[in-house]
């Protein structure tokens, strides 16, 4: 397969623009028509859907882009890796994050990233919504949770821990929870899908609460949201410490069941479609949130202090 004629499919893509996108590479506007032809007949399939007024990607073109985009990865890893190409960084690195961890952590950063590497243009989707990887056409994602999906490789980033927290004001008025169980009894605010909670206590007992079984009344997608609630005093929530750790020291949030950890094996993970070649706008992206975040995290180690017996 002919990897400019690719390499022009993929900037006709981004740009609608078959001329524009020859142009780039050097092609005449009869050049490139040309080039995409014999690819889609190569292909058996339509990739652009061309007409007097306008250019518009097909169903297979929307398929065959993220193939074509690693196809020309593979060429500039491999070009790289003879010591030939551009060791710069630069393209548009799409990267999805949950949206509160970007905005404490991620967002603050990135004016010091775009100044390290000019030619590189960032297009970030930061939600708590989880995309696929690989339809999405993403490069990385951050994910706070197990990595499992087998199709999926990653590095890690930095690890998590989980606690329950409660506003003073909510706890003076419902009590404060000294077992598990006790939990049944208080508003449990839900983050998405309602999940079993496994409590390891320092005896190593282990205990298991399911936040089905409370007053539940909030479920929310939104980890910011949640804490903003828990702090007015709508109930117990399960949050990461990287979340709420400022909270915590200023005591606007109280740790709830101080004397048991949560056990739920999650990180927080860089990923990245286990075909995809690592390109230099993807590593460099990674060693700078490692640098800057790291495997020693950029908010405080909580050491919960075990009782005296």
């Amino acid at each position: 397969m002919d990897t400019e004629s690719v390499r022009l499919f993929v900037l006709a893509a981004d740009k609608l623009n078959i001329s524009a996108a020859g142009r780039e590479l050097g092609m005449a506007p009869s050049m490139a028509s040309a080039k995409l032809a014999k690819l889609e007949r190569l292909l058996g399939a339509d990739l652009l859907h061309r007409s007097t007024r306008k250019v518009a990607l097909s169903l297979e073109g929307a398929d065959f882009l993220p193939y074509a985009k690693e196809i020309l990865a593979q060429e500039d890893a491999a070009r790289a890796a003879l010591g030939h190409g551009d060791a710069t960084v630069t393209g548009t690195l799409r990267f999805t994050a949950p949206s509160t961890f970007a905005q404490l952590y991620i967002a603050p950063i990135l004016p010091e990233f775009l100044q390290l590497h000019p030619g590189n243009t960032l297009d970030l989707r930061l939600t708590d919504m989880e995309f696929d990887l690989i339809q999405g056409s993403f490069d990385l994602a951050l994910r706070n949770s197990t990595l499992s999906d087998s199709s999926l490789k990653g590095r890690k980033l930095a690890n998590d821990m989980r606690i329950l927290c409660a506003s003073p004001e909510y706890l003076n008025q419902q009590g404060t929870p000294s077992h598990p169980d006790d939990l049944a009894t208080h508003q449990f605010i839900v983050f998405k899908e309602p999940a079993l909670i496994k409590f390891v206590g320092y005896d190593g007992s282990t205990e298991e609460f399911d936040p089905r079984l409370t007053k539940s009344r909030l479920i929310v997608d939104d980890g910011l949201s949640q804490k903003v609630a828990t702090i007015a005093g709508a109930g117990i929530s399960m949050n990461s410490l990287w979340s709420v750790h400022r909270e915590l020291a200023d005591g606007s949030l109280i740790h709830v069941l101080p004397d048991y950890t949560i056990d739920d094996q999650t990180g927080l993970w860089l990923i990245y479609p286990k075909s995809n070649v690592l390109t230099v706008k993807v590593r460099v992206f990674i060693d700078f949130l490692i640098e800057r975040i790291g495997d020693s995290p950029i908010w405080p180690d909580y050491t919960l202090a075990k009782p005296v017996i």
